[in-house]
Formats: structure tokens, sequence, C-alpha cells
């Protein structure tokens, strides 16, 4: 048991129910026995603070909250892409998201689209 609670769990839950389900399958007596191959890994340490390299002035700032600077950077993104938001060289795409996530975040934001 000392091994579950020890083990960092990067997969989260998902890894946690992959090693019992191995235990289960791969044991043969009623004592739930680990695989050999689950190594015991210690707890990280907390992360210290991650540089940026070449961060992005506009983006920054102590007094932006996260929907000032989502906004600014959808904001960023739309003008590269010329107010296109669907497409191979739309703006959901160069974000990484669906074009409808996109205009669902605009509108939250309260970003309309300009005319051409």
């Amino acid at each position: 048991m000392q091994r579950l609670v020890n083990y960092r769990w990067p997969g989260n839950i998902r890894e946690l129910q992959n090693v019992i389900e191995r235990a289960v399958i791969l044991s043969s007596s009623s004592v739930l026995v680990l695989d050999a191959e689950f190594q015991l890994a210690s707890k990280p340490e907390a992360p210290g603070p991650i540089a940026l390299q070449n961060p992005d002035p506009s983006l920054s700032g102590a007094n932006s909250s996260l929907d000032d600077l989502v906004k600014r950077h959808i904001l960023s993104v739309l003008a590269q892409t010329d107010g296109i938001i669907e497409g191979p060289k739309g703006a959901a795409k160069i974000l990484g998201v669906h074009p409808n996530t996109l205009r669902s975040r605009m509108q939250k934001l309260g970003i309309t689209r300009q005319p051409t």
C-alpha cells in the first residue's frame, strides 16, 4: 500500500486504475501483488518558478486577469489572420481549438469581429 501512496502518479487516476487492473489480472493469490515493474517513485518536491524565455511583453502584467490575457492573445491571433476564424489559416487552427469554441470564447470576452 505504501508503494501506491508514495508513487507520483503522472497519469493521475487512469494510471492508478491501470496499475490496479494489471495487478488483479496478474495476481495468482488472494493477496494483491503489484507488478515488479511498478517502481517506487517518491513524490516530487514542489516545483520551482518557471522562467519564460523571451516572454511577450504584451501578455505580461501582474495586474492582468487571466481573461484579459486570453482576450489579448485571441485579438493578437485574429489580427494575424485578418479576422478569419475558420479554415487552415484561421485563428481557431492557430489556437488549437474548434472554431465554435473560439466563437463562444470571443462572445464571452466581448470580442467582436471587425468588418474588413
